[in-house]
């Protein structure tokens, strides 16, 4: 990695008390970030806090409700407000659904999957890009899923919201495009995190079925997700806007 590429740069970080997101929040403060962490988990937030400020960086903590408008809405106001700007957002809270087929899906079931996995993406850019545009421009990169380019058996809801965050991403790239705001999405395949441990069951038959579906025979660490995130949000990235990466260890390949 080129050190420091985030040096006097701000980023805000969502669903950032665990996995993924806990990945890149530190990754942002080992290149030179201060850094905003935000999640509804407060005690796992608290965690990627100590964790990111042994960097030496700035870092705040807020505990944030993705789906509440006014939530986002005060985080990203204390984020300007404590550091003067935004420059960099990864809006990547989300939840997983059980395996069902459709017409098993309840109607708050669907409601509260959309609400997290799309919707606060909507309301997250829908502030965070006022901030960036403030200082001439910034970085947005969601969290879409392999989900987001397949459709998969018993995942109506969540293959719908994360398809729909793609759709959202590139529309968003291209209203802003020109004032210098970049806007992607990320789509990981299957992640050693706590959404894959509840989803897989945790057991190592359920971790084996899981992993059965990767061509490259593992599942892939946080760590590695937020090395694409860094990249897309950094200069090395500058050229590209509306682009879903996929990276999934060939999972949708030959689907």
């Amino acid at each position: 990695m080129t050190a420091h590429r985030f040096a006097n740069k701000v980023a805000f970080v969502t669903g950032a008390g665990s996995g993924i997101g806990r990945a890149t929040a530190r990754a942002f403060a080992a290149e030179g970030a201060d850094v905003v962490v935000a999640d509804i988990d407060s005690a796992g937030n608290k965690e990627t806090a100590r964790l990111a400020a042994e960097h030496g960086g700035r870092v705040l903590t807020v505990e944030c409700d993705v789906i509440s408008s006014s939530d986002i809405r005060a985080a990203v106001e204390q984020t300007v407000r404590e550091f003067g700007r935004l420059d960099v957002a990864f809006n990547n809270a989300g939840i997983e659904q059980p395996p069902a087929p459709l017409v098993d899906i309840s109607e708050d079931e669907w409601s509260r999957l959309l609400d997290i996995d799309l919707r606060s993406a909507f309301l997250c850019m829908k502030y965070e890009i006022p901030a960036m545009l403030e200082n001439g421009g910034g970085s947005i990169v969601n969290t879409s899923s392999g989900a987001g380019v397949v459709g998969i058996r018993g995942q109506a809801a969540y293959v719908a919201a994360k398809h729909g965050l793609i759709g959202l991403t590139k529309s968003a790239a291209l209203d802003y495009a020109a004032q210098g705001v970049r806007v992607n999405a990320i789509c990981p395949g299957i992640i050693e995190t706590p959404m894959m441990d509840r989803f897989s069951g945790g057991t190592p038959e359920g971790r084996a079925r899981v992993i059965g579906q990767e061509p490259v025979g593992r599942m892939g660490s946080p760590e590695e997700i937020a090395s694409a995130v860094l990249w897309l949000s950094s200069d090395l990235g500058a050229f590209a806007t509306g682009h879903a990466m996929v990276v999934d260890g060939g999972q949708t390949v030959g689907i």
